[in-house]
């Protein structure tokens, strides 16, 4: 397993003063677990994305806070903004080594199914992670499931046919789908499905027509008062986690 580090610092500023953090290119988060008090810190934005990407959130990583030792956690999925995309809060999860916990490991799909590469058929899959259970140190950074096994349009892969370490347990229905191949449409259901949609674009009506001159000089007399007191967007809440709010 790769060792992944990630160095934080503790900061006092919390609610609406973490802003002055994201402008200097910093990320607030909060410590949490059981039996643990929570802790505001704050990572380099730039180091914690290339962590996250790296580790994902099934990857103990060690987290050093100020010159205290290191600590195992994992990383959860990260707040976004919205408009710009990037992450502007997130929570890490500390773990004991020597107890079990919940947490979603990825699906990697790996090589070729016959059925879409022959027959031209359409994959479908129904899942990108597994839920599991088990002790930090047993986790592994992904499931690989086999798209070779696909052969014809009958063929499946359940969960039960995916290869899982006996130390992890995995929450989710052993018969669940979690990728087949569906065959492809015949010319008649193109067909169909072209008349459908054309049919669905005629029977739109047109709107937005012209208001009389009267109508129009009407709905054109707005009163200062009725005016918003700014035209400036507000920018996204600094809304955490229930456990940052907790620790505020």
């Amino acid at each position: 397993m790769t060792d992944y580090i990630l160095r934080a610092q503790k900061r006092e500023l919390t609610g609406k003063k973490v802003k002055q953090l994201r402008t200097q290119g910093l990320i607030p988060a909060v410590i949490y677990g059981h039996d643990t008090k929570n802790e505001n810190i704050s990572l380099n934005l730039i180091n914690f994305k290339r962590i996250y990407k790296e580790a994902g959130t099934s990857n103990l990583v060690d987290l050093n806070v100020d010159d205290e030792k290191s600590i195992k956690v994992l990383l959860k999925e990260p707040d976004f903004d919205a408009l710009s995309n990037q992450p502007y809060h997130v929570d890490i999860y500390k773990v004991r080594m020597s107890e079990k916990l919940t947490t979603e490991i990825p699906l990697s799909f790996v090589d070729e199914s016959p059925a879409v590469v022959e027959l031209e058929g359409s994959l479908v899959t129904n899942r990108d992670n597994l839920e599991v259970e088990c002790l930090p140190g047993d986790l592994v950074s992904e499931f690989e499931v086999d798209l070779s096994t696909l052969k014809t349009f009958d063929d499946v892969i359940k969960v039960s046919d995916i290869k899982i370490p006996s130390a992890i347990e995995v929450k989710v229905d052993a018969d669940e789908v979690v990728a087949q191949v569906m065959p492809p449409r015949s010319e008649e259901e193109m067909a169909e499905l072209d008349e459908a949609i054309e049919e669905k674009v005629n029977e739109v009506e047109v709107t937005g027509q012209k208001p009389e001159e009267g109508e129009e000089a009407a709905e054109s007399k707005v009163t200062e008062s009725a005016k918003p007191e700014s035209d400036s967007k507000s920018e996204p809440s600094d809304k955490s986690s229930d456990s940052e709010a907790k620790s505020e």
